[in-house]
């Protein structure tokens, strides 16, 4: 068994920019992310958050920092930039995790109005 550094994506929105919204949107995103990769916070190497300009009433890595498990996790939060006529309101996610599986396998969830984003990779999972 090979251990290797695996990239997952994902990606969600939300309705409005206040502190729970964003809240809700983090931890449904990272919920789904890890049901369906079934990894433990001691796997992940480290976790990218990107905003669109228009988030701005709390950092994404401050609510994961709460997450069991995840305060030794290294986090860290960036702006999206900003291209005309993007999504709005959007929460991006690169999570690298510590793993035997191949990229292959890595599942990746794009949630909300995020699923535009890559209809490639809406799938319907169980």
């Amino acid at each position: 068994m090979e251990w290797k550094v695996r990239g997952i994506r994902g990606a969600t929105t939300v309705p409005e920019n206040t502190v729970t919204a964003l809240a809700e949107a983090v931890n449904e995103l990272l919920d789904e992310i890890e049901v369906h990769n079934k990894f433990q916070a001691e796997d992940i190497v480290c976790v990218f958050f990107t905003t669109t300009a228009d988030l701005d009433q709390v950092f994404p890595a401050a609510v994961a920092r709460k997450r069991l498990g995840w305060n030794h996790v290294p986090l860290i939060d960036l702006q999206q930039m900003h291209v005309q006529g993007s999504l709005k309101r959007c929460i991006r996610i690169l999570i690298q995790v510590n793993t035997c599986l191949p990229q292959s396998a890595m599942i990746h969830r794009y949630l909300r109005q995020a699923q535009t984003l890559r209809p490639d990779l809406d799938v319907q999972l169980k």
